[in-house]
Order: C-alpha cells, then structure tokens, then sequence
C-alpha cells in the first residue's frame, strides 16, 4: 500500500494517523516495490520465452468476444444487431462493443474469448464424429464442438466439478444441441468411469486445469494467489488427465491438449513430456488463425494476438 501511495496522493492522505487510518508515512519507510505480478512468476514467465511486453499485457483489458452458433443464428444477422466486428480467420467470432448487453441473445450467441475459439479448432471437429471433452467445466468448448459438428455423432463431456458441469445441460439447450452427454467424474478415479469409451474416440480434448497465467485480464488477482506449490499440483493433475485421455483415443486418432497458460511447465514442457513417454504418438503441426510456435504447439498471447494466452497442441496416435 506504501507503494500505490508513492503515486496515488488520494490513497497517501488515508495514511493520517487518524482512529481509523494508518500512522503517517515516514520519509525512510520501506515500500515494496511495483511490478506487474510476483517476482518468481516474472522470472518463470521469462524463461517459458514471455518478453517483458508480453507480460504487462496480460493484465490489459480484456475484449468482449462472441462465438456465434449457427445452430441458431446468422452470423452477419448478429453482427449487424450488435455492432460486431468479424475477428480474421476465426469463423463465426465477433468482437463486440465493451459492454453490450447479450442477455436476449442467450442460446444464439457464446462470450468466448477468441483465443478459446481458436485453440478449439485444433480438434477439427467433424460431423459424425465420437469426441471426448474430458475437462469440459461449463461447456463453452464443447458447445464449439457441436456446432462444428453440425449437431451430428456424439459428444461426452466430462468433469469431476459437478457445480460447473451441471451447467452445460441448460446451456446445450438453449443453443439447440442434442449430441452432448454429461458425465461426472470422481478425482483420480476418472479411467473407472470410462471404460466404455476406451480406444474409440476420434478425438479427445483436454482444456487442462491450469494456473491460468493467459486469463490475468480477467481475473486479474489470480497472478497474487497462485503459488509455486499450487503449480506444481496444477502440473501434476495435467500429467494425469493427459494420460486418462490418451486411453480413450483411437488408433490413428488425436488428443487435443489446450491450457490458458503461459508458462512451459504447463504447456510445451507437458507434452515435450508426454511424448517422450509415449513412443507411440507424435505432435501433428497445426494451422490455427492465430498463434505462435512453442515446442510441439502453438502459444497466443494477448500481446502478438489480441487473445487471451493459451498453449495448445494436437497429438495423434499411431495406427
């Protein structure tokens, strides 16, 4: 608080010595000294190749964008209504004015960051196929997978969160899809409750849990609660759910492993890992809208992309 009072005068004058304000600041009083996040964090951001510019934006302000469901609506039908623009390459994104209200458009339109769209297509989700959003919280990627989808084959979303995953029901709903089946799942038990689909999923993605360095512009306070301890039990449940999921893909088929991270030890460290382990997949190269090459995938930041920040990768398994 020394620190913000240095530059703000009207926190400065708080510190009057009054009943119920601090004692005055002395002239030699020690402050702590300003920085975007924890040092460690820095220094770890640093070395995952994040560049002093690339850090202090991670806290801007974060855009509001839209992924709009052709299940239910026209894209240009919804970006003339809502003043949106188009983002590149993204199909079916739009970038709205901050602070629209897109209540009455609940079921035809999804707020979803456009890196998270982007990072979905590396499932490239085909009509008919069995896919598995093993991680899937609320749905948001899972309701992308339907549309690209056509609303057509089967989809299993699972998680071991039961608040967040009773809300894909309602959600699904409302934006027409039908495809979706929910699965709850118990921690560390997860392979129990999957053995039905053991080697026949055309693809399963995993939206990891993750310390969530890329999503700082919208919860800006995450990056003074995260610890080292903390990411390193984050690192530990993304080398499980990466081997859970691995079990479900067919042969010949794709594990889609997606973090809102930045930093190596969630991300290209995770599957530089994993491939190492496995001598039976490989890293397939991905043409994403957006993106930039980081160990066998690809990394956005809202710096070089105007995204949130997500590591992703698409790995396939030998035939």
């Amino acid at each position: 608080m020394l620190s913000v009072a240095a530059s703000d005068a009207a926190v400065a004058a708080t510190f009057d010595g009054s009943a119920h304000g601090p004692a005055p600041i002395s002239a030699d009083e020690p402050m702590a000294a300003s920085g975007v996040m924890p040092s460690w964090l820095a220094a770890a951001l640093s070395a995952s190749g994040v560049s002093p510019d690339q850090q202090a934006a991670l806290i801007d302000r974060a855009p509001l964008d839209v992924r709009v469901n052709r299940l239910r609506a026209d894209p240009a039908s919804i970006a003339s209504a809502l003043d949106g623009e188009p983002i590149p390459g993204v199909p079916d994104a739009l970038r709205l004015p901050t602070g629209t209200n897109v209540d009455a458009y609940a079921g035809q339109i999804e707020v979803q960051d456009a890196g998270s769209q982007i990072v979905s297509l590396a499932a490239i989700a085909q009509p008919g196929e069995r896919i598995v959003d093993l991680c899937a919280g609320g749905g948001g990627k899972t309701l992308a997978l339907a549309a690209a989808m056509r609303n057509e084959g089967h989809i299993l979303a699972t998680d071991i969160d039961r608040a967040r995953l009773s809300r894909l029901a309602p959600r699904a709903e409302k934006a027409g899809v039908t495809i979706v089946e929910t699965r709850l799942l118990d921690p560390k038990r997860e392979a129990a409750a999957l053995t039905d689909w053991v080697g026949t999923a055309d693809t399963v993605l995993i939206d990891a849990p993750c310390s969530g360095t890329g999503t700082w512009r919208r919860n800006p306070e995450a990056r003074w609660r995260l610890t080292a301890d903390r990411l390193a039990r984050f690192a530990e449940q993304q080398r499980h759910v990466l081997d859970v999921g691995a079990e479900l893909v067919r042969p010949g088929g794709a594990l889609v492993y997606i973090v809102c991270s930045l930093l190596d030890a969630e991300g290209a460290g995770q599957v530089e890992a994993f491939l190492a382990d496995h001598s039976d997949w490989r890293a397939e190269p991905l043409d994403l809208p957006a993106g930039s090459p980081r160990g066998a995938g690809l990394r956005l930041d809202p710096a070089s992309h105007g995204t949130d920040g997500f590591f992703v990768a698409r790995l396939i398994r030998a035939c």
